[in-house]
């Protein structure tokens, strides 16, 4: 008969952003642990809120499972002597797998010891498969108490583990398990029992604790919507914001407040970032989409005395939002190029110059790729422009109190001083994505001086010697180059990382041509390493066949379409075949050149015919990125590669003819590999 299984870390309250990897965590560990000790279960459920973390496991077995084993032992001539007799071989062998030596087996010249273990009591594993489940937790950071070694996130207050209505006994830091959990800290009256493990979440919420948070997340959501509407707007929920309110609050009542009008005179960011980033509150929008003059919180308790909660809120939010007038009151003394000047004094990096520097070069690199990618006058004008003052709202007093603001009040300023409205639109995306899963850049020049950011920003901390290694990043590099990856896809744009990558070492007087080659090559890999990210849904040997060459990063992940499609199909395999065939050979080649006076056999003769005609078609074809119509063209070449190699020796006696033909097969495995390196392609 099976029996549910409960387990209650009761804490102090664990910081929002790391409750959810530690619920992930607790289940996986769970069962695991159970699989490990071959204890049979249904289902296993974490849940949790601020103050406790817990395990259900449904329909546990009451014992483990048996296990027989046959394991070897030595041979039969080592395992008895001549009288028969088990030697001390077969002895030692015998006394280490628990049986009698007269059991032995002889099986196949050896002897076997036929093993059966009795499952033990699930209730007697638990005592320690318990605590190693809360022992074995990990986090970013401990926290020790009193004077015990024991280390946790959060001080441990109460432990509650029972199987079905039988505790399992067990202490960790001075803390015993039992039955009894704790309530709400205001609502309740305080330790409360539970009766058994199927009872606990109708016994938390009879205390005033929601403790599942997918019930929780549901019920913050409506109420959030509910108060909106009945005040006349919508909320704007976002979902990180939702899931740190989730592990804030044990039992959620939303409700609303209210701000002055005046302070929607500020540019909207400059109101919902105290209020959202800041107090955790939600904004409220009319119909319009505009900012309406309201609030809403979720406190951690019920309806009593919301008014009171309300005016506290609001006396919060009014002191952040006079804090925001007043800086931006400040700021709005000088122009955004006025700004500009005091950049001249914040450092970029260490031995990379100031800020005022970094826009410098931003507008010569920005000119340069809107140069390389046929960009018109206007986006020319508009990215310089752009790229000339991005950065002059980081010394702005709204961006030094609110960081999360730069480029976005950048963007207000600019409007304000009557710059161009695609210019200011280029100052607030050319920092995006700002994170995973954020907005690319979506203009023109947004999207050039993004580039140039990024790049200038690569190639600099690189010169320093700062490549990310391991999980250290400290400049954010990998999501800078996973950003720039993604929208040049996005974007659809032909551009040669090499060559940008060399103009950003000319901006920053990198000379030396070792210096140089080495920049080239780590910013390459990089970018490949960042590739292999976006094409995760992509086959992994059809990745490597077109990562050799990254100089395009668009074109990369055409080619790798192409190719996915490609090796799924029916004519892959001999196609394949003999590109790689070519391919083998062409190693030995020293030098791709081509005599054709030097070709005597007409496989050599029709093989080069064609390669001329595909060479001249595949041109064309990957200038227009249609790799599709190149796979089809070298195609072509697949039979006279193989005709070549059954009636053509390659390696001829004569020097020249044999270099001639290798220097043939070299042109064709280097006219392949526009497309691909298809020797890395599993068939």
């Amino acid at each position: 008969m099976s029996k549910d299984l409960l387990l209650e870390i009761g804490t102090e309250e664990v910081p929002a952003h790391v409750m959810p990897g530690i619920l992930a965590q607790l289940k996986e560990n769970a069962e695991k642990a159970f699989k490990e000790n071959r204890i049979a279960f249904g289902s296993v459920r974490t849940i949790g809120t601020p103050r406790r973390t817990a395990l259900i496991v449904k329909d546990l077995a009451e014992k483990q499972e048996d296990v027989s084993s046959e394991n070897r032992g030595p041979s039969v001539q080592i395992a008895f002597d001549a009288d028969g007799n088990p030697s001390k071989a077969a002895q030692g062998f015998a006394r280490g797998q628990g049986v009698d030596p007269k059991d032995l087996v002889e099986k196949d010249g050896y002897v076997y010891a036929m093993v059966h273990e009795e499952g033990k009591a699930t209730a007697e594993l638990l005592q320690d498969l318990l605590k190693d489940l809360i022992c074995g937790l990990s986090f970013p950071n401990n926290m020790r108490w009193a004077d015990l070694d024991f280390k946790f996130i959060r001080p441990l207050r109460w432990i509650v583990a029972l199987l079905d209505d039988e505790v399992i006994p067990f202490e960790i830091a001075e803390v015993k398990s039992g039955r009894t959990s704790r309530g709400h800290r205001f609502l309740s009256q305080g330790d409360f029992e539970i009766a058994n493990a199927d009872s606990y979440e109708k016994a938390c919420e009879e205390n005033f604790i929601l403790v599942d948070q997918d019930k929780r997340k549901a019920v913050i959501r409506e109420q959030i919507e509910e108060v909106a509407k009945a005040n006349g707007g919508t909320a704007e929920i976002t979902e990180d914001l939702l899931e740190e309110v989730l592990y804030l609050v044990e039992y959620p009542t939303a409700l609303c407040g209210k701000f002055e009008d005046k302070y929607l005179k500020l540019p909207a960011e400059a109101v919902i970032t105290p209020m959202r980033d800041h107090q955790r509150y939600f904004p409220v929008k009319a119909a319009d989409g505009s900012l309406m003059p309201l609030f809403i919180t979720v406190r951690n308790g019920g309806k009593e005395h919301l008014e009171t909660v309300q005016h506290g809120n609001e006396r919060v939010l009014r002191a952040r939002l006079e804090d925001a007038q007043f800086f931006f009151d400040e700021d709005r003394k000088k122009s955004l190029e006025e700004h500009r000047e005091k950049l001249k004094t914040v450092v970029f990096q260490q031995g990379l110059g100031t800020m005022y520097e970094k826009s410098e070069r931003l507008m010569e690199l920005a000119e340069f790729i809107a140069d390389e990618l046929g960009a018109d006058e206007k986006v020319h004008k508009h990215a310089k422009r752009a790229a000339e003052l991005c950065k002059a709202d980081l010394v702005t007093g709204m961006v030094q109190e609110f960081t999360e603001l730069q480029g976005i009040m950048g963007r207000e300023y600019a409007k304000l001083d009557g710059e161009c409205e695609k210019v200011a639109i280029a100052i607030d995306e050319h920092y995006m994505p700002r994170f995973a899963g954020d907005n690319q850049p979506q203009s023109e020049a947004g999207r050039i001086v993004s580039v140039a950011d990024k790049i200038d920003t690569i190639v600099g901390t690189f010169s320093r010697g700062k490549i990310p290694t391991g999980s250290q990043d400290p400049f954010a590099l990998r999501r800078q180059a996973l950003g720039l990856v993604n929208m040049m896809i996005e974007a659809k744009y032909t551009l040669s990382l090499s060559k940008v990558v060399a103009k950003a070492m000319d901006l920053y007087q990198i000379t030396d041509e070792a210096a140089r080659t080495k920049m080239q090559q780590d910013v390459a890999d990089f970018m490949r390493l960042r590739l292999k990210n976006v094409l995760e849904d992509v086959r992994y040997d059809v990745v490597d066949a077109v990562l050799e060459n990254v100089d395009d990063l668009y074109a990369v992940s055409l080619r790798a379409e192409a190719v996915a499609k490609f090796v799924a199909s029916d004519a892959a395999t001999a196609n394949i075949q003999a590109f790689v065939r070519a391919a083998n050979l062409a190693k030995k080649a020293d030098a791709a050149a081509i005599n054709e006076a030097l070709f005597n056999t007409d496989e050599e003769k029709s093989l080069y015919q064609v390669y001329t005609a595909t060479a001249s078609s595949v041109d064309s074809l990957v200038a227009g990125h249609d790799y599709d119509g190149a796979i089809d063209a070298l195609t072509e070449l697949s039979a006279p590669i193989d005709a070549f190699f059954d009636g053509v020796m390659v390696m001829d006696k004569d020097e020249k003819i044999k270099n001639n033909r290798l220097g043939l097969l070299k042109s064709i495995d280097a006219l392949v590999n526009r497309v691909a390196d298809f020797s890395k392609v599993v068939l």
